[in-house]
């Protein structure tokens, strides 16, 4: 808490206006301008000049990736074994060339592949995955 002189009754602070130099020039007989002329003398009159240096390439690089992240959705699906398993072997493939990749990624960069595929091989590619039941698979006892 503040010391109490600068605090009225209710605990609040005393009201600053800006005519308050001139209720002290009147109080002690001097004039106006010298109560705000020792005021500004108060200050210091020398500013620091800010060095203008160029943002890091840090600090530019996580600006662009906020500005440019579009929102991401979470959903689930359900996968054989085998295909699980194999999203392992990838992942361990991607570490063995020096790149950690998480799961989400590896399925990213297969769209991006079936994506820029033709019609005809994306639909043999389709047709050569066996369907599955959708839902959340039983419990293993």
């Amino acid at each position: 808490m503040k010391p109490k002189a600068t605090r009225n009754r209710s605990g609040k602070r005393a009201h600053v206006s800006p005519d308050d130099g001139a209720n002290e020039a009147v109080a002690g007989g001097k004039s106006v301008q010298t109560v705000q002329d020792r005021r500004v003398a108060d200050k210091p009159q020398t500013r620091k000049a800010m060095s203008v240096e160029a943002p890091s390439a840090r600090a530019v690089r996580h600006r662009r990736e906020h500005v440019n992240q579009e929102k991401v959705v979470r959903d689930t699906f359900t996968m054989p074994r085998r295909d699980y398993e194999q999203l392992a072997v990838l992942k361990q493939r991607c570490l063995d060339a020096g790149l950690d990749v998480k799961k989400s990624e590896l399925v990213r960069a297969g769209l991006l592949l079936l994506a820029s595929e033709p019609t005809k091989r994306l639909l043999a590619a389709v047709k050569a995955v066996e369907p599955v039941k959708t839902g959340r698979p039983p419990k293993s006892k």
